[in-house]
């Protein structure tokens, strides 16, 4: 058989390796010519996932390749509560080692975490925690994070490259440490059979180029296997009758291939052609023929693809070439045409005897036979008691057909860059839910790009942080107003006022609505200390929206209606996005700030609260009365509001959220009137008396009113002119 002869000429000329490959290239000729039983080498494998095992060989990359790794090292999980809207949630993180490529690499560029991309191009992370590379050299320092639980027993892995997570979040990925694969960049430039090769202590020479190879992994096991893997799709020529073992390109053309001599007759009975020193043969139909070649697509972030050799059926069983490589889709479709060709044409043999060996003859080389057309490849040779034996293959007449090819439709994951963090911390008026007398107080977190998936919230007590949980991935939609806002009276749905906003980010969008959606709340944004509501939106264009149809000075903030708006006021879209904070977390100091940091902040954002107090300030009370009666008394009337009523019940007043009814009456300034009354019901006489004296001393002042609430007054209503 030729795998016994051929490995026992490579092993007498090159050792070991020169026997494994001299056996490669006898079976080549076996299954060529009689068949082969099936066998299984490296195989295509698009479900591997990360795991640990003992004993489970690290691979050693070539190239460009994705792989999944062995976790080597591993914390317990890290739990983490934070109570938010009255619940207490878990979030939990973890510490783990992966082992990447027994050879050094140059980088580790993507990151996947089942399926979803954990790091993207730009070198981001995704989700909460660090990422440190070792690329496997042999002076590589010891971890610390893997030093400060392991001590003095912990190990440098040198030469194995690896990738040390620190506490990485595991909310999106079940509370558990996900199945990870790495894009690998373990050379720059094209893959090389020798650089494989390259442990192997024993001399060789490579010069088989491996065209549009770029990345191979070896998984370990023997070296025959690796190389047999290759040579389906790479043919190999091997010479071991030199000082060193050669391999070089089989489906190499020479410029001019020498012809073999004449053939020699031989004398015994068990010879083949003993008369005329040849035969020719042709292969069973049945014979197997690559037909399609299954590889890992670098255009599908290298997953597996599939390539069909180009033209009608050929005869015989077809079969698949299970190729672990990295692979355009058009040099993955020139092989598999190449590899079918050349099965084909290989299918027709031809045995030659010669008297003597020609040392200028070596299997492998691509001669011409005397008497035969079309070139042919010495495939093996023997030495026998009447001369040498060749044992010849038919070569294609030409270079295989080279039709397009296409890697098919692919669906990436979004690789979005966590963008920095903008923060709005503000309180609004009591909606009427929930406890009175306690702020409600908001964090309005976003960002101008959708790959930031939320940020930690801190109350920020002149530099010492109390965690106040999370934002929410959602990002909020806030901006700020373009222009001047005109002051308005806050009266009536105002159809053709309109503000101009420019959105933090030019995928925010706003929506309109109708009468009845404005009637039940909808579209309510805030601006500045002002709450208002629209009717409709529309796209300027670059994140510019106009708003239309508005409701103004909402929920009893009247008075920043009437005060205006200078251009760059904020605007946050109260649709439920903000977080809500804890105010017995955040405290009541004023000088406590909001702090925010996110995947994408090299620091914390800070925000201070706006509105302060005005949840616990009650609306100004309405519909303001004067009438002077005919002594000269002034009656005064007005119409009380409450905190959280947004409705006007048609038979009794609004239900009072204080403790107890009072009001605040003046005359002058507000911060420091000339005489006040405090009523505990919404009038108040003033005898003529008190008046005329008044109007003597004070001509010209206003008379108003304020509700006092428990924790705070409200704004002043002007209910008179004292003239």
């Amino acid at each position: 058989m030729a795998t016994l002869l051929l490995a026992a000429v490579g092993t007498l000329a090159a050792g070991p390796i020169g026997g494994a490959l001299g056996a490669l290239a006898g079976r080549q000729i076996d299954r060529a010519i009689i068949g082969s039983p099936h066998r299984e080498g490296p195989r295509l494998d698009e479900l591997s996932v990360t795991t640990s095992s003992y004993g489970t060989p690290i691979p050693r990359h070539h190239g460009h390749m994705r792989a999944p790794g062995s976790v080597i090292w591993a914390t317990d999980l890290v739990e983490r509560s934070e109570k938010r809207d009255g619940v207490t949630l878990y979030r939990y993180s973890v510490s783990f080692a992966v082992a990447l490529s027994s050879r050094p690499i140059l980088d580790v560029g993507r990151i996947w975490a089942d399926g979803s991309l954990l790091r993207g191009e730009a070198g981001d992370l995704k989700a909460g925690g660090t990422l440190h590379i070792h690329r496997g050299h042999g002076d590589q320092p010891v971890d610390p994070l893997i030093a400060s639980d392991k001590g003095a027993a912990c190990p440098a892995f040198r030469h194995t490259a690896y990738a040390v997570f620190e506490d990485l979040d595991l909310a999106d990925f079940g509370n558990r440490i996900p199945s990870l694969s790495f894009e690998l960049i373990a050379d720059n430039g094209e893959v090389t059979l020798a650089e494989m090769l390259r442990p192997m202590a024993e001399p060789f020479l490579a010069e088989r180029p491996l065209a549009g190879l770029q990345g191979f992994s070896v998984e370990g096991g023997p070296l025959s296997e690796t190389l047999a893997a290759l040579d389906a799709a790479w043919p190999m020529a091997l010479d071991a009758g030199a000082d060193r073992l050669a391999i070089r390109a089989a489906d190499a053309l020479p410029e001019e291939a020498p012809l073999l001599p004449e053939p020699a007759s031989a004398a015994g009975e068990d010879e083949f052609g003993r008369a005329d020193g040849r035969r020719h043969s042709r292969a069973s139909p049945s014979a197997e023929i690559p037909v399609a070649l299954r590889y890992f697509d670098t255009a599908r972030d290298f997953r597996s693809g599939l390539q069909r050799a180009a033209g009608r059926p050929r005869p015989g069983a077809g079969t698949v070439i299970e190729l672990p490589a990295a692979l355009a889709a058009g040099d993955a479709r020139a092989l598999i045409n190449a590899a079918a060709e050349q099965a084909g044409w290989a299918l027709e043999g031809l045995a030659w005897r010669m008297a003597e060996l020609d040392p200028t003859l070596a299997p492998g080389m691509i001669v011409r036979a005397p008497g035969h057309a079309g070139l042919w490849r010495i495939a093996s040779w023997e030495w026998r008691d009447h001369g040498v034996e060749l044992e010849l293959q038919r070569l294609p007449r030409g270079p295989a057909r080279q039709p397009p090819a296409d890697a098919g439709s692919f669906l990436p994951p979004p690789d979005l860059v966590a963008s920095p963090t903008m923060l709005e911390a503000f309180e609004l008026p009591w909606d009427g839910a929930g406890a009175s007398d306690r702020p409600a107080q908001f964090a309005a977190a976003s960002s101008e790009s959708a790959g930031w998936r939320g940020a930690a919230l801190y109350a920020d007590h002149g530099g010492e942080l109390i965690a106040l949980g999370s934002s929410g991935a959602r990002r909020c939609i806030i901006g700020h107003t373009w222009g001047e806002v005109p002051p308005s009276p806050a009266m009536r749905l105002e159809a053709r006022s309109a503000i101009e906003i420019d959105l933090l980010s030019e995928d925010f969008v706003l929506t309109g609505t109708g009468i009845a959606g404005l009637a039940n709340g909808a579209n309510r944004a805030l601006l500045g200390g002002e709450i208002i509501q629209f009717a409709s939106a529309a796209s300027l264009g670059s994140g510019r929206w106009r708003i239309e149809g508005l409701l103004r000075g909402r929920d009893g903030t009247e008075q920043a209606a009437l005060a205006g708006h200078a251009a760059g006021t904020p605007f946050v879209l109260l649709d439920g996005t903000p977080a809500r904070l804890n105010p017995a977390q955040v405290g009541f100091s004023h000088d406590v700030s909001i702090a925010a940091i996110g995947a994408g902040d090299a620091a914390p954002v800070n925000a201070a609260i706006a509105n302060p107090g005005l949840t616990l300030r009650p609306p100004a009370p309405v519909h303001p009365r004067a009438a002077h009666g005919a002594d000269g008394s002034l009656s005064l009337r007005w119409t009380r509001r409450a905190r959280g009523a947004r409705g006007w019940p048609d038979e009794v007043d609004v239900p009072l959220a204080e403790q107890a009814e009072s009001y605040r009456v003046g005359i002058g300034p507000v911060n420091s009137p000339f005489a006040i009354w405090q009523v505990g019901q919404p009038a108040l006489l003033i005898d003529g008396d008190a008046v005329s004296a008044l109007r003597i001393a004070h001509p010209g002042a206003d008379v108003w009113v304020r509700q006092i609430g428990s924790s705070a007054q409200s704004d002043p209503l002007f209910l008179a002119t004292l003239s």
